[in-house]
């Protein structure tokens, strides 16, 4: 598994030396990840590279490199549970940092959607009003111009990554 890092983020973690890294043979398994701050609190916002499928975690200020492919890999594993892909994932009893990459972000494209997923979520979370995972859902259905389509203009990251579990091309 690919997880691709700023490396203001890699450093802050202690994930070594990254550099970067060709997409990952199997695209469900390669992610791109951003911190970010909404108000007073630290969040990652974790993409996947092809789809910019996105889910948010809170909290990552402490954690060195094995605890963050921990729980970054945990949320994964559900993400593709839920999607009918699971097992791509390691067992649960293995430690996740094993078989963990940390790389660069693969290129512009993916690095300015997730800006403006950022911005996004940094909106919905400073009302207030939904909850960390609930951010994450409703990322998922912001129109991008990265994955435009055929005729369409625009696409969501839940229809891209719906087209990428079917085997589709996104």
């Amino acid at each position: 598994m690919i997880l691709r890092l700023p490396l203001k983020l890699n450093a802050r973690i202690g994930g070594g030396t990254v550099g970067a890294m060709a997409p990952h043979a199997n695209p469900l398994l390669d992610w791109s990840v951003r911190a970010f701050e909404a108000g007073r609190n630290e969040y990652v916002l974790l993409s996947n590279t092809r789809s910019l499928y996105s889910a948010v975690l809170d909290g990552v200020a402490n954690e060195n490199a094995a605890r963050f492919a921990e729980r970054v890999v945990g949320l994964i594993r559900a993400i593709l549970e839920g999607a009918g892909h699971g097992t791509l994932v390691g067992h649960r009893d293995e430690p996740a940092i094993g078989w963990v990459q940390f790389a660069k972000a693969l290129d512009r494209s993916v690095t300015g959607s997730m800006n403006e997923l950022v911005a996004y979520a940094e909106m919905l979370l400073a009302g207030g009003d939904l909850s960390v995972p609930e951010v994450g859902v409703r990322l998922n259905d912001l129109l991008l111009s990265a994955l435009a389509g055929g005729a369409d203009k625009y696409g969501t990251p839940r229809g891209a990554f719906a087209a990428l579990v079917a085997g589709e091309s996104v």
